[in-house]
């Protein structure tokens, strides 16, 4: 089985699974390392050192790729952090600049960081309060990608369909992907899903294992877990691959790494995704 997908809006191979890089600090290449090692493809960060180790994310990928690794075989996903993500003592741009400047000057230290010309997926962190300003972040955005900067773009953090519409409508350049927190709060974002799934977005998820354990510990997944011989984690990583999301694993143990990487091995049929799919729609106490 392939385990990628390919976006039907930029053309770009995504690996099934990504490994997530948040408040991994200091050990941040050595995680990177290891997950590449174990299979991963994929490599989410951000220019945001208030949660990422952007440059540790680069030196992780120097030293792969000189032991052999292609640099067209990692999935490389950054993202543009505005100004009220930031930490005020260590913002990566020059926050009295313009909005465009400020995307151009974080761009070019994630260029920097990751050591590469190139991010195969640009990221707005978060849409900004005032829509204006999200378009002219979006036009910035556009333009690296229309120079070659990156392959794609998206957006995260995302849990409004109207605005996610909007900005799909006025882009010049489609959002490829969404990448959300994916939890009771928002309803698993349904409608969000059923609509970017309509567009051909990819939809992924972030926090998936954290703000599920009334998931994982539900009969439905237990016993699918007993009658698969996995955990609970690669039974719910494989639902959600089936349902078309990818989602983000930012484990820190090389064995839970491993099991993430081969939750393809476990075939769900229709009935049983239709079961797991029933408890995003029921009381987490249920």
């Amino acid at each position: 089985m392939d385990k990628r997908i390919q976006s039907s809006i930029s053309g770009v191979y995504l690996p099934h699974l990504i490994y997530g890089t948040a408040w991994k600090k200091s050990q941040t290449e050595a995680l990177v390392i290891a997950a590449v090692t174990a299979g991963f493809r994929g490599i989410d960060t951000a220019c945001q050192p208030k949660h990422y180790n952007e440059a540790q994310v680069g030196s992780a990928l120097t030293k792969l790729l000189s032991n052999g690794f292609q640099r067209e075989e990692i999935f490389l996903q950054t993202k543009f952090t505005p100004l009220d993500g930031q930490d005020p003592e260590r913002i990566p741009y020059d926050p009295q600049a313009t909005l465009d400047q400020q995307v151009a000057q974080s761009f070019a230290v994630s260029q920097q960081n990751l050591n590469t010309d190139y991010v195969d997926s640009l990221v707005l962190h978060s849409p900004l309060s005032n829509y204006q300003d999200l378009l002219s972040v979006w036009r910035s955005l556009e333009a690296i990608a229309q120079h070659g900067g990156a392959k794609q773009l998206g957006i995260s953090n995302c849990y409004q369909l109207s605005l996610l519409q909007q900005l799909y409508q006025e882009a010049q350049i489609k959002p490829a992907v969404v990448q959300n927190r994916f939890y009771a709060d928002t309803g698993y974002d349904v409608d969000i899903r059923q609509w970017c799934s309509t567009q051909g977005i990819i939809y992924q998820s972030f926090w998936t294992l954290t703000a599920n354990p009334h998931l994982l510990k539900h009969a439905v997944i237990q016993e699918l877990s007993e009658k698969y011989r996995a955990t609970p984690a690669q039974v719910f990583f494989r639902f959600l691959s089936h349902i078309g999301i990818i989602p983000l694993s930012g484990t820190t143990s090389l064995q839970h790494m491993k099991e993430d990487l081969d939750v393809l091995a476990i075939e769900l049929d229709p009935a049983e995704i239709r079961q797991i799919n029933k408890l995003l729609n029921s009381n987490p106490g249920s």
